[in-house]
């Protein structure tokens, strides 16, 4: 592409002069008992219903990479930052929930133009450095955006036209492990932008090649591998992932086997496995990246709507699934998983809120426990990058039938629905002071114990 059309006024953006692999040893994570349910630090419900659309309902959520906010995005189409206390791990009882407050207001709101597609933090983003402080958004009909984190103005945006001159938008995109370029997926084809160079100076490539084989269909996920390997998976509405090259997009291999378009892909932290789920489809498979020919193993997502009821086998679903990053003997790796989904069965509609978020051994792929985050859908979780604590988000649209009588309970939302949470899980060397804390404070991880017992 031709340079042209770049800001006039050159922005802050962030500088890596080092090689980020040598900057500092890796931090090791605690020992997480997940055996142990896990208890609410800080909720929040209230801030999201304030504006003209009580029906507001959070759609994921984002833990900056220095642990000290996190990022929600919900149907307003607005961002919002929620910085840690320092007393972040202090225990949060029933009655705080339900008292009609949240734990303390956003320190940042950002409002985009349009529905958000994708958002991610910029890989060396550092609250205590300004030029750092950034995330990257794209929504419907706009261009890619690259926001400061601190006061919320926009920094600059980085544009891709069609075939017809018009600004066309991204499904996904992805700060590269350097944080030195951005990727993004559009239909049939990935460009790339200068970090930079903000601006219409990309580079294109397409994932599909000449004898009509690679990857078809909207690129809707994209995932690096951590490991600074080089190697970039991106998944597609055509059910497919491909693994390519980061500095040529050199398609090395296709994996097909997902039932469904794939919503979402995550690398081990070793870089050795990868896991991909997607939606209308109730598995999670991983791929051992080393061989890359058959799956390793599925792990079937079995929820109930109601008890007779296997949910994902008759649902329209997105499956999103979390690793946390430990790396222990006793404790492995584990994967989070939630959905959103709901069921229409002709003139009915059928909401799962089971709201329960599970956990499963990423070495058996089996299910090892669940708890309760919230009395709806659980649309998002990201673990803290090196604190034994999680964020959880909620929520999902109501649908008003006309003269059924529903109005009015609809828009009543009680404090676990359309919500966001913080969470603090259980550590070996804290499990015998904290024990009461557990048996007293989380009623609901207890109750939900057996929910999946026969998965």
């Amino acid at each position: 592409m031709v340079e042209e059309d770049c800001e006039s006024e050159q922005p802050s953006l962030p500088n890596i002069t080092d090689d980020p692999t040598n900057l500092e040893e890796p931090y090791q994570w605690p020992v997480i008992r997940f055996d142990v349910p896990p208890y609410r630090t800080h909720h929040f419900f209230h801030q999201f219903r304030t504006g003209p659309n009580p029906n507001n309902f959070l759609k994921s959520v984002k833990w900056s990479p220095d642990g000290s906010c996190f990022l929600t995005n919900s149907e307003d189409n607005t961002f919002r930052t929620f910085m840690l206390p320092e007393n972040g791990n202090d225990y949060l009882d029933d009655s705080s929930v339900n008292d009609g407050g949240d734990s303390y207001a956003a320190n940042l709101v950002v409002n985009e133009g349009e529905s958000v597609y994708d958002f991610c933090w910029y890989p060396y983003m550092s609250a205590s450095d300004p030029v750092t402080n950034v995330f990257a958004s794209t929504s419907r009909d706009h261009p890619i955006h690259l926001w400061d984190a601190s006061s919320g103005e926009l920094r600059c945006t980085y544009r891709a036209y069609d075939a017809m001159d018009e600004i066309t938008a991204a499904f996904s995109i992805a700060f590269n492990p350097f944080g030195t370029k951005i990727f993004a997926g559009y239909n049939k084809s990935v460009r790339v932008f200068d970090l930079h160079r903000p601006g219409r100076e990309f580079k294109q490539f397409s994932t599909l090649q000449g004898n009509k084989e690679g990857q078809t269909g909207i690129l809707s996920a994209m995932a690096f591998c951590p490991t600074h390997s080089g190697m970039l998976a991106i998944g597609s509405y055509s059910q497919t992932t491909g693994i390519y090259r980061e500095d040529n997009m050199e398609l090395l291999y296709v994996l097909h086997g997902q039932e469904g378009g794939i919503t979402h892909i995550q690398f081990s932290k070793d870089g050795n496995y990868l896991y991909t789920g997607g939606r209308k489809d109730p598995y999670i498979l991983c791929w051992d990246m080393r061989k890359a020919v058959d799956v390793v193993y599925k792990t079937k997502i079995i929820q109930f709507a109601k008890p007779s009821i296997h949910f994902f086998e008759a649902a329209h679903g997105v499956i999103d699934c979390y690793i946390d990053h430990q790396n222990t003997p006793t404790s492995g790796y584990h994967l989070i998983s939630n959905h959103k989904a709901s069921i229409l069965v002709q003139v009915l509609m059928f909401r799962f809120q089971d709201g329960t978020v599970h956990i499963y051994d990423l070495k058996t792929g089996q299910w090892v426990s669940s708890f309760q985050a919230a009395l709806d859908t659980v649309s998002g979780f990201s673990f803290h990058p090196f604190l034994p604590m999680a964020a959880s988000s909620s929520g999902h649209r109501r649908f008003v039938v006309p003269g059924d009588g529903s109005e009015d309970d609809d828009l009543h939302l009680g404090a676990e629905e359309n919500c966001a949470s913080v969470w603090s899980f259980s550590f070996e060397s804290a499990v015998e002071s904290d024990v009461n804390v557990y048996k007293d404070g989380l009623k609901s991880g207890s109750e939900h114990e057996n929910l999946n017992q026969n998965t």
